[in-house]
């Protein structure tokens, strides 16, 4: 199953939930405040291969994304 990160709308709290892919973007309580004004984030990873990154990373040296595999990352 999923791991997913929210954010509560009302205290802005992050935490992170499994939930099945069909309902990822369904209300989640907020684990701090007990809202369900949450709001699904985006998830941001690294992923690496014999010490050299191969996905997400930050630097990349790409100025017009953030990394991953976009066509000046030579991923």
């Amino acid at each position: 199953m999923p791991l997913y990160e929210y954010t509560c709308q009302d205290c802005g709290f992050r935490f992170d939930a499994f939930r099945s892919i069909k309902d990822a973007d369904e209300p989640i309580q907020c684990k701090k405040c007990f809202s369900l004004n949450t709001r699904r984030a985006l998830s941001l990873f690294f992923a690496a291969s014999e010490g050299k990154p191969v996905a997400g990373s930050a630097s990349s040296g790409c100025s017009s994304c953030s990394g991953g595999s976009c066509s000046c990352s030579g991923i």
